[in-house]
């Protein structure tokens, strides 16, 4: 039984930082958050490069064959630097509901292309109701003699700007349905909403009876529903690998300052209530990362038990990351909530992280009806 990451994670995540660290400084950061996308075509050909965009994907669809838990590490560090743009969107939702869902010649369309670096997607999920349970879809997607008609519309749908594709959720009659879109579909309207993460930029998509044809319906019904259900499961256990990265940033920025910063002729570090914020901060970073792992472990296994773990990893962090940036603003001082320090980006990055994918009260809720459905032992423990 193994606890820490193995010898081949343990180089991933060295070559991770070390890419991260040249290609995503904090001034380049700023300087992508500043254009109308947050997106670099430049900077995602290199994560194509390393392989990142097919981390998730077997290798006969130009994939590096990878589990979620070599996932969660390069997402860590991707968190760490606070790395904007569509990887999130691409890889571990629409490429994994791609993956899940798709025939073998749309995997061919549209996964090897993601896998390349060649294509960017996402998934457009929520509606008016904000809620990400998919009983909440209600987009109607009529059928027609070739397919099926889009009209409606969805909301915070992340980096719709910069999709090649998008995988709509939409009901047709009662049942499920997730459909591709491609960019420039006559009825397609795109329009950015406000988004307090400005890494990560936000859209309205709206359907004017947008036609799909027959062959770009990924699945309808139950097979939807369970695709739909892994790639939300999937994404949340990597947004809170990455949420790790950004708590543990915070923690090395704050720990640093305190050292550092004078008062009263010594180091505010050596004052008891710094030292609690900061020891908080270590408790919050590492339980997090713990119920991470764990839960990147039971979705690779398929064990029962993995979706409760998913919730119970995203029900804390959604808490501890949030904490961790306003106790990493408070050491700070006055300066801490100022737009020249990089903290307060990571605050922003948690609020928004906070609630993507559901809150604690929603991840709550949800293991409460996951152990009513089906209550099941607890798990002896990951194996990295």
């Amino acid at each position: 039984m193994r606890f820490e990451l193995n010898e081949t994670q343990q180089l991933l995540r060295g070559a991770a930082r070390d890419f991260l660290a040249a290609e995503c400084p904090m001034t380049q950061v700023r300087a992508w958050m500043d254009t109308e996308t947050a997106y670099d075509d430049s900077l995602w050909r290199k994560l194509a490069e390393q392989g990142w965009t097919g981390i998730l994907f077997p290798e006969e669809y130009d994939g590096a064959g990878l589990s979620l838990v070599e996932a969660a590490v390069a997402l860590e560090e991707m968190g760490r630097s606070l790395l904007p743009g569509p990887f999130l969107s691409t890889v571990l939702l629409a490429g994994t509901v791609i993956h899940a869902a798709g025939s073998e010649a749309q995997r061919r369309k549209y996964l090897v292309p993601i896998c390349r670096g060649e294509a960017r997607s996402t998934l457009a999920l929520l509606e008016a109701s904000a809620s990400w349970d998919l009983e909440a879809v209600r987009l109607e997607a009529a059928r027609t003699g070739s397919g099926y008609r889009l009209s409606g519309r969805k909301l915070f749908v992340g980096d719709a700007a910069v999709a090649d594709f998008l995988v709509c959720a939409a009901r047709t009659g009662s049942e499920l349905a997730l459909l591709m879109v491609p960019r420039g579909t006559r009825g397609l309207r795109i329009t950015p909403m406000p988004a307090l993460d400005l890494t990560r930029r936000l859209y309205e998509v709206v359907f004017e009876n947008a036609e799909v044809a027959e062959e770009e319906a990924l699945a309808v019904g139950p097979a939807a529903h369970a695709a739909l259900a892994q790639a939300l499961d999937t994404a949340t256990v990597g947004l809170v690998a990455e949420m790790v990265g950004g708590m543990q940033q915070v923690l090395d920025t704050t720990v640093k300052y305190a050292k550092t910063r004078q008062q009263f002729g010594k180091p505010i570090g050596q004052f008891q209530a710094v030292q609690h914020q900061c020891a908080d901060m270590l408790l919050w970073t590492e339980s997090s990362r713990s119920a991470a792992y764990y839960a990147a472990w039971a979705m690779r296994e398929g064990i029962a038990e993995a979706p409760r773990a998913v919730s119970i990893a995203k029900m804390y962090a959604s808490d501890a990351y949030r904490e961790v940036g306003n106790r990493g603003i408070q050491v700070h001082g006055g300066m801490g909530f100022t737009w020249e320090n990089d903290v307060h980006l990571y605050f922003r990055r948690a609020k928004a992280s906070e609630i993507l994918f559901g809150d604690a009260t929603y991840h709550r809720e949800r293991i409460a009806r996951l152990w009513i459905d089906a209550p099941v032992a607890a798990a002896s423990g990951p194996a990295c």
